[in-house]
C-alpha cells in the first residue's frame, strides 16, 4: 500500500494506491494522522489506484472526515472504480463523504 499527502495552498492532496486492508491500516493511519486535523483545509483523497478497501481502512477516511467537518473542512473523495464505490454504496457512507 503506497500513501501519499501532498499539502497545496487550500488543500490537502492524498493519494491511496493499492490494497487498504487491515494489514495494511496502521501504516496508512499513522501516516495520514496528521489530516485528523485538517485547520480549515479541504482534504482531496484520489483514489484511482486504490484496489481494495476493508472496514479498517473505513474507519481511517471516517477518522479524517470527522476532523475535517470539526475544523470546518470538507473530504472528496475521487475517481473511485466500480468495487470500490460498491463498498460505499453497501456501507451507506457514498451519503455521509462528498464523491466526484
Amino acid at each position: 500500500m503506497k500513501t501519499s499527502i501532498e499539502k497545496q495552498e487550500d488543500k490537502y492532496l492524498v493519494t491511496l494506491e493499492g490494497e487498504l486492508d487491515t494489514a495494511a491500516a496502521a501504516e496508512v493511519e499513522k501516516t495520514l494522522q496528521p489530516l485528523y486535523t485538517t485547520n480549515g483545509l479541504d482534504v482531496i483523497i484520489d483514489c484511482e489506484n486504490l484496489e481494495y478497501i476493508a472496514s479498517s481502512g473505513l474507519r481511517i477516511l471516517i477518522s479524517i472526515l470527522k476532523g475535517a467537518k470539526t475544523g470546518g473542512s470538507k473530504v472528496v473523495l475521487k475517481n473511485m472504480n466500480e468495487d470500490i464505490k460498491s463498498v460505499f454504496k453497501l456501507t451507506g457512507f457514498i451519503n455521509i463523504f462528498e464523491v466526484e
